[in-house]
């Protein structure tokens, strides 16, 4: 499946849009977001471009890991370091990995050092829900979220309940979890917890000038630990208290001339206590996020980095009337870094102040909002975001935004001995967006937007972190969904321009960003049975800021199946990359070829 040109597998990914409308369509329940506004409103309503996987999409879909998820979300485009399980970098919309916000239930998760989270060690097993925003949300979150935010909700439903899956397959995986739960609405429990692993594939092509700088011509496997708490209590109508927590502890076997392993875990302990019923509620939230790395090179300590986030949230809703809410609060954070690396500086704080309005007049919807950052190193910064919607009629509506965002240097940026620079000053950037959806015959939004990011951290000529002048991303997406008489269909299409404007390379591409990407993920029900199938394809991309390391476009078929045994009995089966397609997201690290997986889950 050689793929030299995107545009000629296109027509191939659209055949579905023209003959599945001609059946029946399906009035799906409107689905409620929070992440895009920090309030509770539904996808039909949000001003923002909103991509959601409720836990039945996460099974259906047979995902293997987060990324495995998040590579099918429009704009999105994926940079692994090989297999499952190894450093994997999201590019939303063609920015920088580190200006996606991810967090797990309302915390911030990540690594101070880094500056961005560990995606493929966050277990899917453990997740009940997904909210993916695509654009800026700085006016509401802060720092990090110039690209897009990332919610992952963990799993604790309400009630009396027990799942367990267990499953195997290719490169000796193995996957057991389990799911338990008591209570009822005024009081609830559940626990989770789950284990994966595998032996692996080489992840590194022997080339001691690049990728690895080493020739390790051995498995690397993969393993990860994880568990869950998530539990509530109701007071009465007006108060109530919920907490949770969330645990991976993963070992990694890489290639690499300074380390070849490490000892990772990600944790992430909250309590949000909820006040109010009606037109003024409020929420108080506490909690702390954990990012630790321990290296080795042969078994051999090499490096230690442990990051920790406190965060301390208060945040209230007001009616001002039938249509109209007003939404503010205050956010403090605490990055610390405890390592056997010397930092200059270990520890840092932020204290954000933050105010929206949400507003429906007629045809016409309004959300404002602006956002005050206090950081310790570098200062106060302001962002805002403005949008409009306008309902042309029953089916078709136009949105248009505005926002500003901004990134704070890493540690790792600042303070990392030798390839650091402490004179370092935040990314600033400035987004613009336009789009149309029409809600007929399924969804369909098709959205053109440029970002333009000053400041931009990278390397000079001789590999000196610096603020390089400036980026500009230009783009635009369809994105599709249909469901009807058994049949549903997922479909997007994104054209991206992530050009660099920086001395020296102005004009080239931004590294690892494929200009095109199509997905397409169709799934048919026939009584117990239920197949499916997705198309990834992506076209060019380079390795490198000067675009000299070209790596080729490629398209990969995954298939499932599944059959319900019994009513809480149900069989998977999936083969991904059906037709072995060798491929690299990132320079000498080849991808999974031809896999499969089995499982069997229970459900009560």
């Amino acid at each position: 499946m050689k793929l030299r040109r995107l545009p000629a597998s296109l027509p191939f990914l659209t055949l579905p849009l023209l003959a599945l409308p001609l059946l029946a369509a399906e009035t799906a329940q409107p689905e409620i977001v929070v992440t895009a506004s920090r309030a509770a409103e539904t996808a039909d309503a949000t001003l923002a471009p909103v991509t959601v996987f409720t836990r039945r999409d996460i099974e259906a879909s047979q995902a293997q890991s987060l990324p495995d998820l998040l590579r099918t979300v429009p704009g999105a485009t994926l940079a692994s370091y090989g297999g499952v399980g190894k450093t994997t970098s999201l590019f939303l919309r063609g920015t920088e990995s580190d200006h996606v916000l991810v967090l797990v239930d309302g915390l911030k998760l990540g690594s101070a050092t880094a500056g961005s989270a560990a995606l493929q060690d966050i277990p899917l097993d453990r997740v009940e829900r997904i909210e993916v925003v695509r654009g800026p949300r700085a006016a509401l979150y802060g720092s990090e979220a110039i690209g897009g935010v990332i919610q992952v909700f963990t799993r604790g439903a309400r009630g009396d309940h027990f799942s367990a899956s267990l499953g195997g397959g290719s490169e000796h995986s193995a996957r057991a979890d389990a799911q338990i739960g008591f209570g009822d609405a005024n009081g609830w429990l559940s626990f989770g917890a789950g284990h994966f692993e595998t032996r692996g594939d080489n992840s590194c092509k022997p080339f001691l000038a690049g990728g690895c700088y080493t020739n390790e011509p051995d498995d690397d496997g993969y393993r990860n630990d994880n568990g869950s708490i998530r539990g509530g209590y109701r007071f009465g109508p007006a108060v109530a208290i919920e907490a949770q927590w969330l645990k991976a502890v993963s070992d990694n076997d890489y290639d690499g001339d300074y380390q070849n392993g490490s000892h990772n875990v990600q944790q992430a302990l909250g309590a949000t206590l909820k006040l109010g019923d009606g037109g003024l509620r409020g929420e108080l939230t506490v909690g702390r996020s954990e990012d630790k790395s321990d290296n080795a090179k042969d078994g051999v300590h090499a490096s230690r980095f442990d990051t920790r986030r406190d965060t301390l949230s208060a945040q209230a809703e007001a009616a001002l009337g039938q249509d109209q809410h007003l939404t503010f609060g205050a956010d403090y954070l605490k990055d610390e870094v405890d390592s056997d690396t010397a930092y200059t500086r270990s520890e840092r704080d932020n204290l954000g102040l933050f105010g929206q309005y949400r507003g429906e007049f007629g045809a016409h919807a309004l959300q404002l909002a602006l956002r005050s950052d206090d950081n310790e190193q570098f200062g106060r910064h302001a962002t805002g975001s403005l949008a409009w919607g306008w309902q042309l009629g029953e089916a078709l509506r136009l949105v248009a935004s505005y926002g500003t965002a901004f990134k704070a240097p890493s540690f790792n940026d600042l303070y990392y001995p030798g390839f650091s620079n402490p004179e370092l000053d935040p990314e600033r950037s400035k987004s613009a967006e336009i789009g149309l959806r029409y809600d007929g015959l399924g969804r369909l939004a098709v959205n053109l937007f440029q970002t333009r990011v000053d400041e931009l951290i990278g390397y000079d000529s001789a590999f000196n972190v610096v603020n390089i002048d400036e980026a500009r991303i230009t783009g635009a997406e369809i994105d599709y969904a249909w469901r009807g008489d058994g049949w549903q269909l997922r479909q997007n299409l994104s054209w991206l321009d992530p050009e660099n404007r920086s001395q020296g390379n102005h004009g080239k591409l931004l590294a690892r960003r494929a200009k095109r990407v199509a997905n397409t993920d169709l799934s048919a029900e026939f009584g117990d049975f239920e197949v499916g199938g997705t198309l990834h394809a992506e076209g060019t991309r380079y390795d490198d800021a000067g675009n000299r390391q070209r790596l080729g476009g490629y398209a990969t078929l995954d298939l499932r199946a599944a059959y319900r045994i019994a009513k809480q009995w149900r069989l998977q089966a999936r083969v991904g990359n059906v037709f072995d397609k060798q491929y690299e997201t990132a320079a000498y690290y080849v991808q999974q070829g031809r896999n499969f997986f089995v499982t069997l889950r229970y459900q009560h």
